[in-house]
């Protein structure tokens, strides 16, 4: 099995920084893409940002310019650096990997961590 724990969420002022790390273990052959969706009150999931095995990037339009995704190989660990971070942005944060386990490759899930931002 693999698992997937999230942590350095909390509350934060308008204006301010977040860092959330999320790192893989268990019975990992590789890792190809990692990322973070988010959830907010009352609204549906949405896609943040992701990051392949070789540090290709990509973020949703919503964050470009403000938050930033990379991750660790060696430690199996995703990172999400949010700057000037905005009320819009209060949500459960999930990470998410793309894990193979011998042969099987599947998309994995932590259990979110909340971020909320005051005005």
């Amino acid at each position: 099995q693999v698992q997937l724990v999230e942590s350095g969420g909390g509350l934060v002022q308008a204006g301010g920084s977040l860092r959330l790390s999320c790192a893989a273990s268990g019975n990992i052959f590789s890792i190809n893409t990692m990322g973070w969706d988010r959830q907010g009150p009352g609204k549906q999931r949405e896609y943040v940002a992701t990051i392949s095995s070789g540090g290709r990037v990509n973020l949703a339009d919503s964050v470009k310019g403000r938050f930033t995704i990379s991750r660790d190989n060696a430690k199996n660990t995703v990172y999400l650096q949010m700057n000037s971070l905005e009320p819009e942005d209060t949500a459960v944060y999930y990470c998410n990997a793309d894990v193979t386990t011998g042969i099987r490759l599947n998309t994995y899930w932590g259990q979110g961590t909340q971020v909320t931002v005051s005005s």
